[in-house]
């Protein structure tokens, strides 16, 4: 008998060939690295400045031009310190973001709505811009959290590679996890640049997406005051 991996687990299963101690000592220790990295993967090394900066010329050539002509001289800088910009998202705890909250609201319990929260995000798939407006509700448990935690919460996760959906229940899971209410509602509208300049092009579509957990999601009069709201 000797220990192999399946699904992650490790099973004993009977063997016909015979192996020594040492054999099985090192499969054994193999399994077990497997089961190890499969469960902490190890994030691949950030490159360089100039690696990235380095990546934008091969870009700028590929694309047909001279990253060495006077225009494109300060291009490889710039694209790198805009990103910098565009995607610090990763660089934010949300638990840094939510850490402020307030319990004397004098037994509020309401709905509290934050409307027209204006983001730019990138698209995972092509890399192209879409931006919107994010609407973000909660229903107070035994604390709340200023307004502008909300903002920080949707830029945060929005400046990420992403897709609408993934950005929608980041932010609902976030909050709920966090701030522990008795509910939460998020609805994002956003106009996606990889279907506008390109591809289909169609202009002027709109995509939705909504999450919604605990009592949006369970009390359909909670959900109707939500969505009312929002056409308010």
């Amino acid at each position: 008998m000797v220990n192999v991996l399946k699904d992650n687990h490790f099973v004993f299963t009977p063997l016909v060939c015979f192996f020594t101690e040492d054999t099985i000592k090192v499969a054994n220790l193999y399994l077990f690295k497997r089961v190890i990295m499969s469960e902490n993967p190890i994030k691949p090394q950030k490159p360089s400045r100039e690696q990235a900066e380095e990546a934008v010329r091969v870009l700028l050539r590929w694309a047909g031009d001279d990253p060495a002509r006077e225009g494109l001289l300060d291009t490889p800088k710039r694209v790198v310190k805009s990103y910098e910009e565009l995607f610090n998202g990763y660089n934010t705890d949300p638990r840094e973001v939510l850490n402020r909250t307030f319990k004397e609201v004098d037994g509020y319990d309401e709905m509290v709505v934050l409307r027209d929260i204006n983001f730019n995000s990138h698209c995972e798939h092509h890399m192209v811009p879409f931006t919107g407006k994010a609407h973000v509700a909660y229903l107070p448990g035994c604390k709340v959290i200023g307004l502008s935690k909300l903002a920080r919460l949707v830029d945060m996760y929005a400046n990420r590679l992403q897709i609408q959906e993934k950005l929608t229940s980041q932010i609902a899971n976030t909050l709920n996890d966090i701030l522990q209410p008795k509910g939460v509602a998020v609805v994002i509208e956003a106009t996606h640049m990889c279907m506008t300049m390109r591809g289909v092009r169609k202009h002027g579509t709109v995509m939705q997406t909504s999450k919604l957990l605990g009592l949006f999601k369970s009390d359909p009069r909670t959900r109707q005051e939500f969505f009312s709201l929002l056409k308010s």
